[in-house]
């Protein structure tokens, strides 16, 4: 079994904070790592059809006598989170309920209003290559706002692998090839068969099949609802809302456009990201033999692959970071812009390929231009062996210095 990392920020919330929720992609490990947590606790399952109709009958009955509960896939009843209210009103002790949810119900505004004080959220994505490798926690991002120097990481020589693979527990585990396709491929199923009609209506479920694969063409690039809903055959609304829908249940997510009052050219267009880049390339039918010979496809995938590892260690980093990316009307562009809690900026550019020269930190230039004193450093991420410096707070480092100890040790 691999280390979850976050594991300890879970320790740390249930400890002071009556409820937890563990949120994230279904098979991500959300009830495993759960489950971690004591043998002591009542284990409610909502995918189990006669316990989901006790929560959706009586949800205050069903967790009158529990002292100390996991409530698994609490987005099938969602009620039940008001009967939890209920209980921890009655009662205040910290780590009485820990749920978890694939769909993210629990952040809405309403939700998130009643649950004021009582609920602490965890977000749970699929492994991250630290937590695949066992060398202890990498944060990166602590580092990089450090001034790191990340020396001694080296190139990655199964980089394709890595990305097409991504973080699944159970796609991991499969052999490279047609076991690893065959278990995405039901994954897929599973998502437009079930897990997306479960937390909406939705008009044309026939469809969604091709959405998805539609949604893998499209990643890494702007949000075009419009373009979107002409090749589904739906209005531009309808487009909106299914993408909303599987950014809902950590199919995709939308990385915002960075803004600033004091720079008005700027794109404000989100960009989409697979959550998984495994996912993402079987959807887009992108194999290592085809990249073999065209390289193409790998770009985007290899940007959603950083972005994922990066809001991965979010999980367990001292910091809190946002994300976001920077284009202005001349095209200059930052792949992921990072925001810590106290307004500082670092920028992500990153490189498919084995080189680097300074044209590729042009952006990240423009972006330290408008940031001022809050840009504290930039980086270009490329498929090479060597951490180089290009100017003051610019660097160009290896994709592994994401997750190699070498780098973590410096």
């Amino acid at each position: 079994m691999y280390p979850r990392y976050a594991a300890e920020r879970a320790r740390i919330i249930l400890a002071d904070t009556p409820v937890l929720g563990i949120v994230g992609p279904r098979q991500s490990g959300k009830t495993t790592l759960a489950q971690s947590f004591g043998d002591d606790r009542r284990f409610i399952s909502l995918d189990d059809p006669a316990t989901r109709n006790a929560a959706l009958t009586d949800p205050v009955g069903l967790i009158r006598d529990a002292d100390r509960a996991i409530i698994d896939e609490i987005q099938r009843a969602p009620d039940l989170m008001l009967a939890i209210k209920q209980s921890v009103d009655a009662d205040r002790r910290p780590g009485r309920f820990l749920v978890t949810g694939s769909a993210n119900i629990l952040t809405l505004r309403d939700m998130q209003d009643s649950m004021a004080g009582r609920i602490e959220m965890l977000p749970l994505l699929p492994l991250s290559q630290d937590e695949l490798a066992a060398n202890g926690p990498a944060r990166f991002l602590d580092r990089l706002f450090a001034g790191n120097s990340f020396l001694g990481a080296g190139r990655d020589r199964d980089l394709i692998g890595r990305v097409l693979t991504g973080g699944y527990p159970d796609a991991v585990t499969r052999e490279a090839g047609v076991r690893r396709r065959d278990w995405f491929a039901a994954y897929a199923k599973a998502i437009a068969e079930r897990d997306l009609p479960d937390i909406a209506n939705v008009e044309r479920a026939a469809d969604l099949p091709l959405f998805l694969r539609m949604l893998a063409a499209l990643n890494g690039q702007p949000v075009n609802a419009t373009d979107l809903g002409g090749r589904l055959k739906i209005d531009r609304k309808t487009a909106q809302r299914y993408v909303a829908l599987a950014e809902q249940i950590f199919v995709v997510r939308t990385l915002p456009a960075w803004s600033s009052n004091s720079v008005k050219r700027l794109m404000k267009s989100p960009k989409l990201h697979f959550v998984d880049s495994g996912l993402a390339a079987m959807l887009a039918r992108v194999t290592a033999a085809q990249l073999e010979h065209d390289k193409t496809p790998f770009g985007n995938l290899l940007e959603s692959f950083v972005l994922a590892e990066l809001e991965k260690q979010c999980g367990w980093s001292e910091g809190r970071y946002d994300f976001s990316h920077f284009r202005d009307l001349n095209s200059s562009e930052v792949d992921i812009v990072v925001e810590d809690s106290e307004g500082r900026l670092a920028g992500i550019e990153v490189k498919a390929s084995a080189t680097v020269t300074a044209k590729d930190f042009f952006g990240i230039a423009k972006l330290a231009d408008v940031a001022g004193d809050r840009f504290v450093g930039g980086v270009v991420f490329y498929d090479g062996s060597d951490a180089l410096p290009f100017g003051d707070k610019r660097r160009a480092l290896p994709i592994s210095a994401l997750w190699s100890p070498a780098a973590i040790s410096k």
